[in-house]
């Protein structure tokens, strides 16, 4: 169907909503079955169990009863794969292939609930049977991610059934100054980690004057344990084209290319899928909507230099150039891809373009705080009982975050810190736990927002440990075109090394600050001016860790394993003998001790045979052997 007027679009916005509610209600007379089709899931199997599920439907004849899609990703990663049925919107989470014939069987057939797959919430030993139940989504508000976990995303009708392009034919009715003004107002700044007010950098490419202009959606996501926007690309990549085209008309541009990299086959394929469906359709093309608006969208896929996440490094690299930082001013807004004036946006602000338009700014803006408004998704990590997705509104504290949501620390251990913003951030401890999360806050208090990863550690984490694995990754990921961040980092690197084997000296911490300082003040790009802070903030929140690796030649926590040790408790062995079978490098052997009550003589480890592997911790039955 070719959509030539906003009329048109209308009407096939008024047919696809009644579709998708009526599937959603169960007015079909159908029940709908929604698998979680995230890359998460996926690699648990999820696709195998939709195809399980089709299968067994059309054997019991509920082909013409029951409908079966994959949708985006739910966000409780630690529980899928997931499936919902609706019109119940009952959620069973942990499925496994061998599942599927009970579900069929037990609910889709005799409506009854399976009550062994439902979520136990931890604190109540209750069954929830509802999504919206679960504390995991009680707090959360989404409108980055609206639509994943409900649409289809490769059915462009669920999309506009859901409320798709509608911010794009409010935006065709007013003029390119007052969408600018619209996003102005709303408040929001780029998600993408620098927190720049997104209105404002589409002013000055607005400003400029050029025969071509361009838009960039930054999907360069390289933050470890980050997949905000690999999530929304998967989920729901119709909102982000939307607001790429809604930033095209608002800054006069006619192209816009999603420079994505090429680790995330799924979301590059649904994307590519929207924007055939799209041009098919005459939502993308020329004289869209009848109007005199005409833009093209491109994909380019990046090789996942992190490097690449700063926008004219990223650039250069769809240009076909190394992809290295150039020099700022000129700014992309001035001159960018190809010398024209050209805005940058991540895969998230993007996202929210359509809300803005489609709700109003004042909507989006009620949200938040004084200097951040809206919503932020974080990707939960690390030593946190319920991992995953998470869109909160700015102004949440880190306790909701981590607690509430999160569900706290595993197995009882004790919080320690969690480090926003990856390794351009910093790591924030117990006494920030009440602060509220936004741009500014996170900034004084020795951290950042970064694009969003947020990895949770409890007492068990080395913090000399962390700083040591960020800086290998900036060290990899460094593209070596300015002596700050080439040659900084990589003796940052080294003097970390040396304290995490033992071999440190005070020395070399009055070295690592002074490093840091000069990385920070003389790096050409983001990437090499952020990338002592989580040395930096180690530092200040743990230097006795620090002391403790360089005086005591000890690591608290027992993780660098050049100062860890292993010993046999010799009143709790038994003698069994497991461990020494286990050990590879057999430094395990029989003592001259028998502890009283033992029938054998207890076990030694040998600590210069010893490789740390930890083989025999994990097989003693009896708690005999400590770690040091």
């Amino acid at each position: 169907m070719d959509v030539k007027t906003t009329q048109q679009l209308d009407n096939i916005i008024g047919g696809c909503a009644e579709a998708l509610n009526n599937k959603l209600s169960g007015a079909d007379g159908k029940r709908a079955v929604l698998l979680c089709g995230g890359t998460g899931c996926l690699s648990s199997h999820s696709d195998e169990i939709k195809a399980k599920f089709e299968e067994l439907i059309q054997q019991k004849g509920l082909a013409d009863k029951v409908t079966v899609n994959l949708v985006g990703c739910f966000g409780f990663c630690s529980q899928g794969p997931f499936v919902k049925i609706y019109p119940e919107d009952t959620l069973y989470r942990l499925v496994k292939i061998e599942d599927v014939e009970e579900i069929v069987d037990t609910d889709l057939i005799n409506n009854q609930v399976v009550e062994r797959l439902l979520y136990v919430d931890p604190s109540t030993n209750e069954k929830v049977q509802k999504q919206d139940d679960i504390n995991f989504y009680k707090k959360q508000k989404r409108v980055a991610l609206h639509g994943c976990g409900v649409i289809n995303p490769e059915d462009i009708n669920e999309a506009i059934g859901y409320g798709a392009f509608k911010g794009l034919e409010k935006a065709l009715t007013m003029t390119p100054k007052e969408v600018i003004d619209e996003v102005l107002a709303s408040g929001i700044r780029g998600r993408g980690g620098a927190g720049f007010p997104t209105g404002r950098k589409w002013s000055f490419a607005y400003a400029n004057d050029a025969d071509q202009k361009y838009v960039v959606c930054n999907g360069d996501e390289g933050d470890p344990g980050a997949f905000m926007d690999r999530s929304i690309l998967e989920g729901n990549p119709f909102a982000v084209i939307e607001g790429m085209m809604i930033a095209g008309y608002a800054i006069g541009a006619t192209e816009g290319y999603f420079y994505v990299r090429a680790e995330y086959p799924i979301a590059v394929n649904r994307l590519q899928l929207a924007i055939d469906q799209m041009t098919e359709m005459g939502i993308l093309g020329n004289n869209i909507l009848g109007s005199d608006f005409s833009f093209m969208a491109h994909i380019r896929l990046g090789a996942g230099a992190f490097v690449c996440g700063e926008e004219t490094a990223l650039l250069n690299s769809i240009e076909g150039k190394r992809g290295m930082p150039r020099p700022r001013p000129p700014f992309p807004a001035v001159k960018g891809l190809w010398g024209k004036p050209t805005v940058v946006n991540n895969v998230e602000t993007l996202a929210c373009i359509p809300y803005i338009l489609r709700e109003g700014a004042a909507d989006f803006a009620s949200t938040g705080t004084e200097r951040s408004k809206g919503t932020k998704v974080f990707a939960l990590g690390g030593k946190v009982n319920n991992v995953g997705l998470v869109e909160v509104p700015m102004g949440t504290t880190l306790r909701e975050l981590i607690y509430d949501i999160g569900g706290g620390i595993p197995d009882g251990k004790k919080f320690k810190a969690i480090q926003t913003g990856g390794p351009s951030g910093g790591c924030l401890t117990e006494e920030y736990l009440d602060e509220p999360i936004d741009f500014d806050n996170l900034v004084a208090k020795g951290s950042m927002m970064g694009s969003g990863g947020a990895i949770v550690m409890d007492e068990d984490n080395c913090m000399v440990n962390i700083a040591k694995f960020y800086m290998e990754f900036i060290c990899d990921e460094s593209c070596g075109k300015c002596s700050p961040c080439r040659i900084g980092t990589k003796r940052m690197l080294e003097i970390l090394t040396k304290i995490t084997d033992g071999k440190g000296t005070m020395q070399d911490l009055e070295d690592l600050e002074e490093l840091a300082e000069a990385v920070k003040n003389n790096s050409l790009c983001a990437l090499g001016q952020t990338a002592a802070n989580p040395v930096v903030s180690t530092l200040a929140h743990f230097r006795d860790e620090y002391l403790a690796h360089i005086v005591e030649k000890h690591c608290p926590a027992g993780i660098c394993k050049k100062l860890m040790h292993y010993k046999i408790d010799r009143h709790k062995c038994f003698g069994c003998g497991l461990c020494a079978r286990q050990c590879p490098v057999k430094a395990i052997s029989v003592s001259d001790y028998t502890a009283p009550g033992k029938r054998k003589p207890a076990l030694i480890i040998d600590p210069e045979k010893c490789i740390k592997c930890g083989l025999c911790r994990a097989s003693c039955k009896f708690g005999a052997i400590m770690k040091e």
